[in-house]
């Protein structure tokens, strides 16, 4: 995959609505074919309605989150940090009490079966 230079004005990227179990995740997304990159607002009271067991590279820009493990184990992600996982290495699922704003990416090069 080749991705010429390019800027992304994330103010003037579209929205998407996705619900939660509780509260609603906001996407602004730029889709590249095996890479995509997101802004992603999660409302106050939010709970993710899914277990995801797809990679990420997760910063948190604002805000604070709990990352759930499918072992039960809680990572608190605040604004500064970061986390990092491989496809199909961790079940987790996000909740957030009084919201969070995230710079997400991912794609196929966290999947460790892509050759």
């Amino acid at each position: 995959m080749k991705i010429p230079f390019q800027t992304t004005d994330w103010e003037n990227i579209p929205a998407t609505e996705h619900k939660g179990e509780t509260g609603t995740a906001f996407w602004k997304t730029v889709q590249f074919e095996e890479l995509r990159i997101r802004v992603v607002e999660y409302s106050k009271n939010y709970k993710a309605d899914h277990w995801c067991e797809k990679g990420h590279v997760i910063y948190c820009i604002a805000g604070e989150m709990d990352t759930e493990l499918a072992g039960g184990m809680i990572i608190k992600l605040s604004k500064g940090m970061s986390y990092q996982v491989s496809d199909k290495l961790s079940s987790h699922r996000t909740s957030s009490e009084k919201g969070v704003k995230l710079f997400i990416v991912d794609g196929d090069f966290l999947n460790p079966d892509k050759k």
